[in-house]
């Protein structure tokens, strides 16, 4: 008997993990979907990954810039009041 319910409880977890695998195939997009979807992100466009570049390189400007100064530029605008 014990050897009955370890064969059902093996079958059962292959008939799991197979309709699991089945649904993730029919889910996931096909190569050509896959494609569109890459040609249609924000990044494809060489006029905005120029304008990303430029404000990435700006913003590291001013961590370079706070980081170089002494002022608690957390404490509010203006600097320090010494």
């Amino acid at each position: 008997m014990s050897s009955m319910r370890t064969i059902l409880t093996s079958t059962a977890l292959v008939g799991a993990v197979g309709i699991g695998y089945g649904m993730w195939s029919i889910i996931s997009p096909s190569e050509e979907r896959k494609r569109e979807i890459l040609k249609n992100l924000p990044e494809s466009n060489p006029l905005r990954m120029d304008e990303t570049r430029r404000r990435n390189a700006m913003m590291m400007q001013v961590l370079k810039e706070a980081s170089e100064t002494t002022d608690n530029i957390a404490r509010g605008f203006g600097g320090s009041s010494k």
